[in-house]
């Protein structure tokens, strides 16, 4: 079983940047779907982008499409998740999935306010 551990969460101002992080243990990784989604106070969670094993393909939702960027680095088990120009409705714990399965990471909280 594959475990996730995200960080690289924090507090930022508006238009500012911050790189997450998900470390997954296990062999798993290089071959597995990766996505983050986040979940805002009082609000369901929700899809905010997806990569392929290889990293050759992503999506993202329209919410952050060009603010956004996902990547991963399988020889380090690694996923990223760079996020620019950030916005007060990005704040949330934003957690990492191995996409269509229940496999979660505890999550990291991302705060933008002045």
């Amino acid at each position: 079983q594959v475990r996730l551990v995200e960080s690289g969460g924090g507090l930022v101002q508006p238009g500012g940047s911050l790189r997450l992080s998900c470390v997954a243990s296990g062999s798993i990784f290089r071959v597995s779907t990766m996505a983050w989604y986040r979940q805002a106070p009082g609000k369901q969670r929700e899809f905010v982008a997806v990569i392929t094993s290889g990293g050759s393909t992503t999506n993202y939702a329209d919410s952050v499409k060009g603010r956004f960027t996902i990547s991963r680095d399988n020889a380090k088990n690694t996923m990223y998740l760079q996020m620019n120009s950030l916005k007060p409705e990005d704040t949330g714990v934003y957690h990492c999935n191995k996409h269509h399965t229940d496999v979660w990471g505890q999550g990291t909280q991302v705060t933008v306010s002045s």
